[in-house]
Order: C-alpha cells, then structure tokens, then sequence
C-alpha cells in the first residue's frame, strides 16, 4: 500500500518543532543536503573600485551550549522562551547545544542569553 502525499504532509503537520527539527537534520544527514534557501545573486559587473557594503548584523541565533547545575531551572526558563511543552523543553535542553531562538534582535537575545545564565547555563549568541 503506497502513501499518499497528503497523508505525509498530515503526520508532518502533526509534528511538534523539534520533532520536526530533528527530522530535517536526519533527512540532511541520510541524503547529504541541506535545506538552506537558495540566495539569489545580483548579476552586474564589478569594479575593483567599489568595496562591498558590509551589513550590519540585525539578526541572531541564542545556542544553549551547557545546561550547568540547575536542569529543572534552565528547563523551566527554556519553556518560557519557546513556550514548548515540558517534554519538548527537556529533550532541546538535554541535546545541547541547541538552538533556543533564532533570527531575533540583539536586545532580545541578550535578554535571552541573560535569562538562561541566571540559571546556571551556558549561551552563545551567533
């Protein structure tokens, strides 16, 4: 009995995120790709001249890199964040790192980054 694409993309709709985080980095690994969006190049030619713009950084990634001695604390503050379920929040902590938050300002994931080393744990800001 063959699976339908609809049933697939209801048992993926049915996913909790890091279900379904975990399933992209294992369908990445299994086929050797990666699901980054494709960037699209302005064509036009280039003097040697002109120096690139450099663009400041406006978004960033907070990464729980140690849980440190208080779990259940930094796990309670992980679910305020995300607002994952108890469960969900476990297994992002215990699989450090792990990525808490993305594409947030820098104000945000320093408040973020402060939280969570209140708690005794370790975050990266990239």
């Amino acid at each position: 009995m063959a699976i339908t694409k609809e049933e697939v993309i209801d048992f993926i709709a049915s996913m909790s995120v890091l279900e379904l985080s975990q399933m992209i980095k294992d369908l990445e690994e299994k086929f050797g790709v990666t699901a980054a969006a494709p960037v699209a190049v302005a064509a036009g030619p280039a003097t040697a001249e002109a120096a690139p713009a450099v663009e400041e950084k406006t978004e960033f990634d907070v990464i729980l890199t140690v849980i440190g001695a208080n779990k259940i604390q930094v796990i309670k503050e992980v679910r305020a964040i995300t607002g994952l379920g108890l469960k969900e929040a476990k297994e992002a902590v215990e699989g450090v790192p792990t990525t808490i938050k993305e594409a947030v300002s820098k104000a945000e994931a320093e408040e973020i980054k402060k939280k969570l080393e209140e708690q005794g744990a370790t975050v990266e800001i990239k």
